[in-house]
């Protein structure tokens, strides 16, 4: 009986644990949203421009949602063989944010792999969205 009650206290903090973590890449996916809805709002009605700091924007969010998704304290910290997906994450997250950085208009580095990643990095967003909607949940 009290074995029964330790095992249900244990699921039970688990399903506390999942409904604690707020944050998904859908959360983000929003941001990224609302950004592009802004950026689209300040040219039609103030003729105010944002386009040259866009794509900084947008790289940067996706990057720093691909590094949170990827949860590094628990990857660093793992003893046991990470999750393939969790590297990808991070790897994708970083190279997010350096592509991002590397669009701002002062440094501009034109390289078909510096233009090539926000597509891929698009692709991959596209994925996480397909999976974590109707994979994951079900």
């Amino acid at each position: 009986m009290a074995q029964k009650k330790s095992v249900k206290k244990k699921e039970l903090r688990k399903k506390e644990k999942k409904s604690m973590r707020v944050f998904t890449f859908g959360s983000v996916l929003a941001i990224v949203s609302i950004v592009g809805f802004s950026q689209l709002i300040l040219k039609s009605f103030f003729n105010f421009s944002i386009d040259h700091y866009s794509g900084f924007l947008l790289l940067t969010i996706l990057g720093v949602g691909f590094i949170i998704q990827s949860q590094p304290k628990k990857l660093f910290n793992s003893n046991t063989g990470e999750p393939v997906n969790d590297i990808t994450s991070l790897v994708i997250g970083a190279l997010a944010i350096i592509s991002g950085v590397l669009s701002l208009p002062f440094v501009q580095v034109n390289h078909p792999v510096v233009s090539a990643i926000p597509g891929i990095i698009s692709i991959i967003a596209i994925i996480f969205i397909i999976l974590e909607t109707w994979v994951i949940n079900n």
